[in-house]
């Protein structure tokens, strides 16, 4: 097989099991030094041993690549896809296979680890029919939050990767609702998107009277679309843990409801939000759904799994979740707010 592809699937495989960073970025480094080579010429460097030689080449990369020169499924890859043929989560059975597509997804334009035409590829390769990419908006810094001009540049490559037929990589952001309860970025700008994703990211303690306001500003903007991880809340992982954020969830959810916003349903495992019990006053506010990967790298894109068993086990229909929905239906709905 070829070695990069094999390198890359590793490193897909990796990133589904949250395995550590530095582990992923060894294969995708390896893959991005041999990429460049024709078959021929990774062979021959294989072979005499100056690949080896090679920054950015260790032990175990050379050897996935040195089997898969002599014509074998690595060692290492063949194990990981094993492990990769059982669920991440032990339900959802019911509600995973109806999922088309996943509207929160972020690549190396932000905080992402990789390009936009893999998190497309990787989306393909699960069967799904959309991705929407939905990279940060200016006021996160820390997570590279694209400027007006950067997001422009952005649909660019977006339209750029639309071309094959059954997917469609659909723009988006996940724009920060700001202190005042605006959207982090100019109208304009978030005229041109397919997707909104509205998300509070700073300030996660404040009492539950401002952080009320600030989320239903938000959410009675038109642009936005989804209410993304709604409580902020971390249960585990390299961050640490964080708390709910508090806030008044039958006012929130009676919001959306009326303004047509769906409540996202997070399958990052450190997150996990909302919590069950939001959750089901979403359900009873009578709100629409979307379960979303919030990946950053492409193996992450399978954590819908997680989603799904969470919103099966509390009983979402899913005729209320919009990712089961086809595409032309999700753009009629999605245009609907503007």
């Amino acid at each position: 097989m070829d070695a990069a592809d094999a390198l890359n699937e590793i490193a897909f495989w990796l990133e589904r099991s949250a395995a550590p960073t530095f582990k992923v970025q060894a294969f995708r480094k390896a893959a991005g030094v041999i990429s460049g080579l024709t078959p021929d010429e990774v062979a021959e460097r294989t072979r005499d041993g100056r690949l080896k030689r090679t920054k950015g080449i260790g032990d175990t990369t050379f050897t996935v690549i040195r089997q898969a020169v002599d014509g074998n499924v690595p060692d290492y890859l063949e194990k990981l896809r094993q492990g990769g043929a059982k669920p991440l989560a032990a339900g959802g059975d019911g509600l995973r296979p109806l999922l088309r597509g996943d509207l929160h997804s972020h690549s190396d334009w932000s905080d992402g680890g990789s390009p936009p035409e893999q998190m497309a590829d990787a989306a393909r390769r699960l069967g799904r029919e959309y991705l929407a990419l939905t990279d940060h908006s200016p006021n996160l810094k820390i997570a590279n939050g694209l400027t007006a001009e950067r997001l422009s540049e952005q649909l660019d490559v977006v339209a750029g990767l639309n071309g094959d037929a059954g997917f469609r990589l659909l723009s988006g952001i996940e724009v920060d609702i700001l202190e005042s309860g605006e959207l982090d970025q100019t109208p304009e700008m978030l005229d041109r998107l397919d997707v909104v994703v509205a998300s509070v990211h700073s300030k996660l303690r404040s009492d539950r009277r401002t952080m009320t306001e600030r989320m239903l500003g938000g959410i009675s903007d038109p642009h936005t679309n989804v209410l993304g991880h709604c409580t902020g809340r971390l249960l585990q992982g390299s961050r640490g843990t964080r708390p709910e954020s508090e806030f008044d969830a039958e006012r929130v959810f009676a919001a959306c409801a009326e303004a047509n916003v769906a409540v996202e349903i997070n399958s990052r495992p450190e997150r996990q939000d909302p919590p069950d019990n939001l959750m089901q006053l979403a359900l009873e506010a009578g709100c629409l759904f979307s379960i979303d990967s919030d990946a950053h790298a492409p193996g992450q894109l399978d954590f819908l799994q997680y989603g799904a068993e969470r919103a099966e086990r509390n009983g979402v229909p899913a005729e209320r979740i919009i990712t089961t929905w086809p595409l032309d239906r999700l753009l009629e709905w999605l245009n609907s707010r503007n």
